[in-house]
């Protein structure tokens, strides 16, 4: 009886195969690429090496999914940089409960490119905006404490 682990292999070394052959690689390509790990034959690398492998394939399979990584990953970092702008506590899930709120979805990976780059948008000029308040705030306050604020007169009040 094969194990999960064997059962993961089977299933990782067909998909390998089946990019290869989306992709277009001739045999001698294909064979670089598995010599390129150390081993002679896609059934000598272990699990790790291809996922590894297959995850490269799909991204120059898919060009777009690399550009959904890329776009999720700048998605986090937005988010991220405004909490901490912000001063609040940040995580991986609660920046992507903030981004699924945001968009209506229900998971992260499914949020479309496009909601990705206006959500990355909004966030990056929320965080512009919080850090010009704070720097105003912060001199209205070190003037206030040094005294050094005008008097409120009509023509400020208006």
């Amino acid at each position: 009886m094969a194990t999960i682990m064997d059962q993961q292999q089977k299933w990782l070394l067909k998909k390998f195969h089946t990019l290869c052959t989306k992709l277009g690689m001739k045999d001698f390509e294909k064979r670089a690429l598995i010599e390129s790990f150390g081993v002679e034959s896609s059934k000598d690398l272990d699990n790790h090496q291809l996922i590894d492998l297959v995850h490269t394939l799909e991204m120059k399979a898919n060009p777009k999914a690399s550009e959904g990584d890329q776009l999720r990953k700048r998605v986090i970092a937005a988010i991220g940089g405004w909490l901490r702008v912000s001063g609040r506590e940040e995580s991986l899930d609660l920046i992507k409960g903030i981004a699924c709120r945001a968009t209506g979805y229900d998971s992260f990976n499914k949020i479309p490119n496009e909601r990705l780059r206006n959500i990355y948008c909004a966030f990056s000029k929320k965080t512009q905006d919080q850090k010009k308040i704070n720097e105003i705030t912060d001199n209205f306050f070190v003037q206030m404490m040094a005294g050094d604020l005008p008097k409120p007169n009509s023509k400020t009040l208006n």
